[in-house]
């Protein structure tokens, strides 16, 4: 069975909902990246020299991230000469595996939940990249899943952080636990915690600064806030998830690199990919990163914030080949 009729009919077996959400959010991504491609395909036929830069060139352009192209090209010049390919359009379904491969096909993206009591999901990035927007939209997941949901408005730095959390809350239909603008993160997270606990809530999501005014150090801060929810639920946060706008592409690539390394991240998000032809941030991502992207923004609607699949993504991307090889047959 041929590679596209395997992920179709893996894709059959998801709710069609969510795969309209990923073919939708990546359109622009689609014509960056694989309509450039097949284009290429169309044109040269032969795989050559000048096949592969271009080739390059189509994949740097979707920011997939130069050592990510660089990978994926060796590793294509290898299938190329193992299967004995000679022809341009034979390399899509390969091009198509390797990139589920590079975006970590099996593993579970899925957030982890507290196996009893409270779940607490702390999420860090820097100012506008929609953390606040991502915050009220998972909210509004895990209402409509049944759970009772609390929201701690740790952003006491930014104007108007806090009323935007809150009009999130009203719209939702959650309370926010706040404080004063200005006040102290970790002040307003022991509050939320011994809110969400007097309340029996099942989740507590905790927005946090994305830059200081102050001389204080941001991570430093977080650290203290990491503290404050430890000592209160053990084991907790149970998710600490970056989030990073698609648009900025190698740029986020670095934010994750050094909010990675110091602030306890356990996860991704990556909003506006419905807004960018620079989906391909997402491999590079996964790529040069051991973090999951555990949620993507595919668009401006409640549901269109995704758990991220990687068959989904991929099957998004070339729906239109797929589609062609369906009339074909």
């Amino acid at each position: 069975m041929g590679f596209f009729k395997k992920l179709k009919d893996s894709i059959a077996s998801k709710a069609e909902s969510v795969t309209n959400v990923f073919k939708e959010g990546l359109a622009k991504t689609r014509t960056a990246l694989v309509e450039r491609v097949e284009e290429l395909i169309t044109r040269r036929k032969k795989i050559d020299e000048e096949f592969y830069e271009e080739l390059e060139e189509i994949l740097i352009g979707a920011d997939v991230g130069v050592n990510t192209v660089m990978e994926l090209i060796e590793d294509l010049r290898a299938e190329v000469k193992k299967r004995k390919i000679e022809e341009a359009s034979q390399l899509q379904p390969v091009l198509s595996e390797k990139l589920i491969g590079l975006l970590g096909g099996d593993q579970d993206n899925s957030l982890r939940i507290a196996e009893d009591g409270i779940t607490v999901i702390l999420f860090v990035g820097v100012n506008g990249v929609g953390k606040t927007t991502t915050i009220g939209k998972l909210a509004h997941r895990f209402k409509s899943e049944g759970k009772s949901v609390l929201l701690a408005a740790g952003d006491t730095f930014r104007a108007g952080a806090i009323e935007q959390l809150e009009v999130w809350g009203q719209r939702v239909g959650v309370d926010v636990i706040r404080q004063q603008a200005g006040s102290d993160p970790a002040a307003v997270m022991y509050d939320a915690v011994h809110a969400a606990k007097q309340r029996k809530v099942d989740v507590l999501l905790c927005d946090t600064a994305g830059r200081l005014q102050n001389k204080n150090n941001l991570m430093e801060e977080l650290n203290k806030i990491f503290r404050v929810i430890q000592r209160e639920i053990p084991g907790a946060p149970h998710e600490v998830l970056l989030v990073l706008d698609a648009n900025t592409g190698q740029n986020a690539l670095s934010q994750a690199k050094l909010f990675g390394e110091k602030s306890g991240v356990t996860g991704l998000v990556l909003t506006k990919l419905d807004s960018t032809a620079k989906g391909g941030i997402v491999i590079a991502i996964r790529n040069e990163l051991s973090l999951p992207v555990k949620l993507v923004g595919l668009g401006e609607k409640m549901g269109d914030l995704q758990t991220f699949d990687s068959e989904q993504f991929v099957h998004a991307l070339f729906a239109g080949i797929i589609r062609e090889q369906e009339q074909d047959e």
